[in-house]
């Protein structure tokens, strides 16, 4: 079993969200978190709150305090400092949930 959560992003700048990625990588895998899933996004039909989504992504950690952990991190709070909040006009997040894996 792991926990995961789906993301939807407005990227308005490609080349500083890519730094953005490179610069976490390592912090998101020292939490033993990795993305399943990254696609974007031409068109958005149905929202709920965020109608420029044009990226979306998983993110899966192997528990619920992992990704806590990453996100409130010293370290990764400079890196989205850094690169994110210049390079994505809005977030949401669309579900955080159990992931449960066959054996």
């Amino acid at each position: 079993m792991s926990y995961e959560i789906l993301v939807g992003l407005n990227v308005i700048d490609d080349t500083m969200y890519e730094q953005y990625r490179a610069a976490m990588k390592p912090i998101l895998a020292s939490y033993e978190g990795s993305f399943g899933y990254d696609f974007v996004v031409s068109e958005v039909l149905i929202t709920q709150d965020n109608p420029d989504i044009n990226r979306v992504f998983t993110i899966t950690f192997s528990d619920e305090s992992k990704l806590d952990g990453f996100f409130s991190d010293p370290e990764y709070v400079k890196v989205k400092e850094r690169y994110f909040e210049s390079s994505v006009k809005s977030g949401t997040i669309i579900s955080r949930y159990e992931k449960h894996t066959e054996q």
